[in-house]
């Protein structure tokens, strides 16, 4: 009989782009079944990580699936790169660049006033493009079939701080510090919109949840040698 605590785990996880959540989780519960030799296994993840982004997937595994609602709530931090002068309908790269405009008028005192003016308690409306589910089907499925014009309600969501790494027009690097249930993506289309010439997430790396950090992360290539 295999003993509870030997697939009970919590693993961090480097999330490569173009994985989904789900494809971590099921190659952790392919690995687990194929070495223990058993049917059934409860997995799961505290957070999605959308395709585009990369980064920290705490992944929950056996008895410790009970946990992952308590790291759902933690706090999360991320290295961003948004891309000025253009949107996308997805809000990230999945999607083609439309809408160019000039960028010229944007200075980096402009860039940080405006991060200012998005920091602290927000009202926030989740992008097309996410798991949502409206009548029991994801709307990025909805929205990859070209049903675009959605109405969502905003969310109430607590951006903690912004702060600029780097400028290299017409990219920006920033970090950001958030509350759960905030879209990085929401926030940096709404950041385009105030700055008047658009803007979408070029990059997305999330480096901590909660004390979970990435830098204690292994690869996706490593998830056999710590189940």
């Amino acid at each position: 009989m295999i003993n509870k605590q030997d697939v009970s785990k919590i693993l961090l996880l480097n999330k490569p782009i173009d994985w989904t959540s789900f494809d971590v989780v099921k190659k952790t519960r392919g690995l687990i079944k194929k070495k223990y030799s058993i049917k059934k296994i409860k997995v799961g993840h505290s957070g999605t990580l959308d395709p585009k982004a990369s980064g920290l997937l705490i992944v929950c595994t056996g008895d410790y699936t009970k946990k992952m609602k308590d790291l759902e709530n933690l706090n999360k931090k991320y290295v961003c790169v948004m891309k000025l002068g253009c949107v996308t309908d997805s809000f990230d790269s999945e999607t083609k660049e439309r809408n160019h405009k000039s960028y010229e008028h944007v200075s980096i005192q402009k860039i940080k006033s405006v991060f200012l003016d998005f920091t602290g308690d927000q009202e926030q409306k989740p992008p097309v493009f996410s798991a949502i589910k409206i009548r029991g089907e994801r709307l990025y499925k909805k929205a990859r079939r070209g049903e675009l014009n959605i109405e969502l309600k905003s969310r109430k969501v607590l951006i903690k701080k912004i702060i600029l790494i780097e400028e290299a027009f017409p990219l920006i690097k920033f970090e950001v510090e958030c509350s759960k249930g905030t879209y990085i993506r929401s926030l940096v289309n709404d950041i385009g919109a105030k700055l008047l010439c658009g803007a979408y997430l070029h990059s997305l790396i999330r480096t901590e949840i909660g004390h979970f950090k990435l830098k204690n992360a292994i690869h996706i290539d490593e998830i056999h040698k710590s189940i």
